[in-house]
């Protein structure tokens, strides 16, 4: 089977900064388009930014020149550089990923990871 698994969240002051990770395993044939989401309190989920496997990227108007995605292919890896964080940043953050893997290896399957929490407050 195949898991994401977030690392890097937690509590920061307003204009701080965070680094989220999450990395895919499992037996993992192939990985497209990989992501970030975050839902906050009484809030839908809402895309932060995501990242084809050839690097093009794509970002919310919110985080847009603060926030950084960035992938390491060898290492079935995502990132997410959260600078100048504010108040309105806290949320649960979830990776995101279409996989192909070993039973699934014709289309990509979508996976989450489990969500990391990040707080920002004084």
């Amino acid at each position: 089977q195949v898991q994401l698994v977030e690392s890097g969240g937690g509590l920061v002051q307003p204009g701080g900064s965070l680094r989220l990770s999450c990395a895919a395993s499992g037996s993992i044939f192939s990985i497209n388009a990989m992501g970030w989401y975050r839902q906050a309190p009484g809030k839908e989920r809402e895309l932060v930014a995501d990242i084809t496997r050839g690097g093009s990227t794509n970002y919310a108007d919110a985080v847009k020149g603060r926030f950084t995605i960035s992938r390491d292919n060898a290492k079935n890896t995502v990132y997410l550089q959260m600078n100048s964080l504010k108040p309105e940043d806290t949320a649960v953050y979830y990776c995101h990923a279409y996989i192909k893997y070993a039973g699934y290896v014709y289309t990509y399957q979508e996976f989450w990871g489990q969500g990391t929490l990040v707080t920002v407050s004084s």
